[in-house]
C-alpha cells in the first residue's frame, strides 16, 4: 500500500512538474511567435504599402485611345510592374465633371484634359533608384510628356519601414536569447528535483544515453504540448483581430500563419529538448558529494 501510495504521489508531482513547464514555455512561445508574426506581417505591410504607390505616366494630346492602349500591352510585359490602370481623356474628363461639378471643356471649347497610366510597380522596385531609372525608360517614348509619383512619401515609408525591421530583427533576436535562458531555468528546475535518481542509476552501471532518455522524452512532449497551446493562443488573437478588422487578412495571410505556427512549434521542440539534454548533463557530470551542495 506505501509503495503504491508513493508511486502515485510520484506520478502527480512528475505530471504536476509538465503541467508547469508546458504553461511557463507556452508563455515564452507565445511572445516569440508574436515577434515572428510581426516581423512576417511588417514585411507583408511594406510590400502592401510599396506596391499601392502610384506612378502616373502623362499621355500626350494627340495620342489616340487604341495607341495609349497598344503602349499598355507593351507596358505590361515589363518585369516591374504590378498593377496598371489606363484612363482615356474621355474618362479624365468625366471624372474632373464629376469633382468640379461642370464640364470644363463647356468654357474651354475642347477637352483639356490629357489621356494617363496609373502604375503601381512590384515592390521591389518601388525605391527612388528604380523609379528614376523607369522613368527615364519610360520617357523615351515621345508620347509620354511627364511621369509623376509621391517621392517624398515613397521615401519615407522606405525609411520608415526599414527602421522597423531593424527594431523586430533586434527584438527576435534578444527574445529568443531571452526565451533560452527562461525555458532552460524551468526545464533545470524539473530535472533538479530527480538528480538523486539521476545518481542512482549512474551507480548501478546504466549509460548516460538510458538515463538521458526520458528527460528527453519528456522534453519533446513538452516542447510539443507548450507549442500546440501558444499556436492556439496566437490563432485566438488573430481571429479576434480579423473580426475587428476583416482587411487585415491582406497583411496576415496564410503563408504568415503557417510560418508563425510551425516556428513556434519547432522552437518548442528544439529549445526544450534541448534544454533537457544540457540540464541531464550537467548532473551526469556532478560527483554523490556536489549534489548536496546545489
Amino acid at each position: 500500500m506505501e509503495m503504491t501510495k508513493k508511486r502515485k504521489k510520484t506520478r502527480n508531482r512528475s505530471g504536476l512538474q509538465v503541467v508547469t513547464l508546458c504553461i511557463s514555455t507556452a508563455m515564452v512561445l507565445i511572445l516569440l511567435g508574436m515577434v515572428v508574426f510581426s516581423v512576417l506581417s511588417a514585411r507583408n505591410l511594406s510590400n502592401y504599402v510599396k506596391e499601392n504607390l502610384t506612378i502616373t505616366v502623362l499621355l500626350g494630346e494627340d495620342m489616340t485611345t487604341p495607341e495609349a492602349r497598344l503602349l499598355c500591352k507593351e507596358l505590361a510585359k515589363r518585369p516591374y510592374i504590378h498593377h496598371m490602370n489606363f484612363i482615356s481623356k474621355e474618362d479624365a474628363l468625366k471624372e474632373q465633371s464629376k469633382v468640379m461639378g461642370t464640364d470644363p471643356s463647356e468654357f474651354a471649347g475642347f477637352n483639356p484634359f490629357v489621356g494617363s497610366v496609373e502604375l503601381q510597380l512590384k515592390s521591389e522596385y518601388a525605391n527612388s533608384d528604380s523609379i528614376g531609372w523607369i522613368s527615364k525608360q519610360l520617357k523615351k517614348n515621345p508620347q509620354v510628356t511627364d511621369i509623376t509619383y509621391p517621392q517624398e512619401l515613397m521615401d519615407s515609408v522606405n525609411s520608415n519601414l526599414q527602421k522597423i525591421n531593424l527594431v523586430l530583427l533586434v527584438l527576435a533576436v534578444l527574445l529568443t536569447f531571452v526565451s533560452f535562458s527562461l525555458i532552460n531555468n524551468t526545464v533545470k528546475l524539473g530535472v533538479y528535483a530527480r538528480r538523486f535518481s539521476i545518481h542512482t542509476m549512474k551507480l548501478v552501471g546504466a549509460s548516460w544515453g538510458f538515463i538521458r532518455r526520458p528527460f528527453i522524452r519528456r522534453g519533446v512532449l513538452v516542447g510539443i504540448l507548450a507549442g500546440i497551446v501558444a499556436c492556439a493562443v496566437l490563432a485566438g488573437g488573430i481571429y479576434v483581430l480579423y473580426t475587428y478588422e476583416p482587411q487585415v487578412l491582406t497583411v496576415i495571410t496564410w503563408d504568415v500563419m503557417l510560418i508563425t505556427g510551425v516556428s513556434v512549434l519547432l522552437f518548442g521542440i528544439i529549445i526544450s529538448t534541448l534544454c533537457s539534454w544540457l540540464s541531464v548533463n550537467k548532473f551526469l557530470r556532478m560527483k554523490a558529494g556536489d549534489l548536496y551542495k546545489i
